[in-house]
């Protein structure tokens, strides 16, 4: 899969020098769970290289907002055709830390450089990029190396691992402390993401808050906050998302390295298709988002069907196997992804938290009574902006929403929403839409609502369960494995497998 992500203008020219120097530098300073000779260099402490936060910033930036197309498998929105694909089946074994030498450790550089010219903005934004990576290792895996991360430099070589819950403690503790050091003095250059706007980050420092607070739903404390408490001082208090003009996403450009990741993507163009689950919300409800997402099969194609016809549209069925799906191409009865994910360089944004998912995640603070008002004025500017990212960001919209009414869909028998309904129905209305804005945004963020919640109700095969996590790295087992076992048993007795549920989930 590639991984061409967009970088800031004018830049181009110096990118080489300043990766080299950052990757070198995160050589230098390994952090962790990685294969180290650190024993054989011998490095001059007092004349460590310097590099510019804003260079950081940028490969930071362009590195956490990637597309993660191995979600789409997990939470039943696309199949392949062509082999077994172990994240449709459910089948993940072995996590990847990669994460910790790219993302975190320049991370790190970066707020450390930022020390240096007294610019808090880049501090700030560097302990919103710490929180958001440990969160997603976390959910990954359970317990992992979070206070001691990202210390090679001072001897830290094979870090303990902190538990789940003091590591979402520590980054909720980090992002409050982001709130309080962003501001609109210190310049922030080199932002592919909000172009240097100070407040923008804001909002979306406090958002991730509330992603956070509502991810531990099962639980009523972590650390010393309590969730439902933290959850509604922020909300009524912090500045927050107001409109996709505030989405936390990466817009992609048509140049060299800056492209749409998945952009001339051979398998997206040959044997990816799209899962019947994920079509037929969209399809029962006469959606439109579907054509924005799906492909006409190729039996609709040749009988002259239009574009806006929902019968144009079949997918597959992601658990059966894949040669009984392959069928369905023989049949010309199976829609591919849309070509716009494959075709066009520039695509839609990539997000890792929008408008809309903030507000989704209002509307179930709200139904769970966690903070006051209306659940459904939330959930339905969910949807509508939803659509608006849509229309504002798919090229020639008219042809796929041209007459549609929003607020005419939102009166529907299957979208409706009332706040007097019982707390389970809410919580399906909520998630099931949330579900339908997260074709290729937010990365795996609908599969852990599924496992937190149960919605929507992912198809399994009979007797299976779907995995509550991912084992951990073998460079782990390698390289830091006292650490790991001792890790490994106070959370599930030893036992590091995919269906040991971690203490979220408990």
């Amino acid at each position: 899969m590639k991984n061409n992500i967009s970088k800031a203008k004018g830049q181009k020219g110096k990118t080489a020098k300043w990766l080299m120097k950052s990757l070198f530098l995160g050589g230098l300073m390994t952090l962790a769970s990685c294969e180290s000779n650190l024993d054989k260099i011998n490095e001059n402490p007092n004349d460590q290289p310097s590099i510019d936060p804003k260079y950081l910033l940028t490969y930071v930036s362009r590195d956490a907002f990637q597309v993660n197309g191995d979600n789409m498998y997990a939470s039943r929105m696309m199949i392949g055709t062509d082999g077994e694909n172990t994240y449709q089946y459910l089948k993940w074994n072995d996590a990847s830390f990669e994460v910790y030498t790219k993302g975190i450790l320049n991370t790190v550089k970066m707020m450390q450089e930022a020390e240096k010219i007294h610019n808090k903005n880049y501090v700030a934004i560097g302990k919103f990029f710490r929180a958001y990576h440990f969160y997603t290792i976390s959910l990954r895996v359970g317990s992992a190396p979070y206070s001691e991360a990202a210390k090679g430099e001072f001897g830290i070589t094979q870090p303990k691992y902190d538990s789940q819950e003091a590591i979402m403690s520590g980054i909720l503790s980090e992002l409050k402390e982001a709130n309080d050091l962003i501001n609109t003095n210190d310049k922030i250059e080199g932002d592919i993401v909000f172009n240097g706007d100070a407040t923008k980050w804001k909002k979306l420092i406090n958002s991730f808050r509330l992603k956070i607070l509502i991810t531990l739903s099962k639980k009523t404390t972590v650390g010393s906050y309590t969730i439902a408490t933290e959850f509604a001082s922020i909300a009524g208090s912090q500045p927050l998302m107001t409109s996709i003009a505030d989405n936390g996403a990466l817009k992609f450009a048509d140049a060299a390295d800056s492209r749409y990741t998945m952009f001339n993507n051979s398998g997206y163009g040959s044997s990816l298709y799209m899962a019947d689950y994920f079509i037929n919300f969209f399809k029962d409800r006469q959606d439109p988002r579907l054509f924005t997402f799906a492909a006409q099969t190729t039996g609709a194609k040749e009988a002259g069907k239009a574009i806006t016809d929902f019968s144009a549209y079949n997918g597959g069925n992601p658990i059966l196997s894949y040669s009984d799906n392959a069928t369905l191409i023989k049949d010309k009865n199976i829609s591919k992804v849309n070509d716009r994910f494959y075709k066009d360089p520039t695509n839609e944004p990539s997000s890792i938290l929008s408008y809309s998912e903030l507000e989704f995640i209002l509307a179930e603070a709200t139904a769970r009574g966690w903070i006051s008002g209306s659940a459904k004025t939330h959930y339905d500017n969910a949807i509508k902006a939803s659509f608006n990212f849509y229309q504002t960001y798919v090229k020639n919209p008219g042809q796929y929403f041209s007459g549609f009414d929003v607020n005419q869909y939102l009166t529907t028998p299957l979208v409706v929403y009332s706040d007097a309904a019982p707390l389970q129905a809410q919580l399906e209305k909520i998630i099931t839409q949330k579900y339908m804005t997260m074709f290729h945004q937010a990365q795996w963020t609908s599969y852990y609502d599924y496992l937190r919640t149960g919605y929507p109700n992912y198809p399994l095969k009979p007797g299976a369960s779907a995995p509550f996590r991912f084992r951990y790295p073998q460079s782990e087992y390698n390289y830091n494995s006292a650490n790991l076992k001792t890790a490994l048993t106070a959370q599930y007795g030893g036992n590091d497998n995919i269906n040991s549920k971690p203490w979220w989930l408990q």
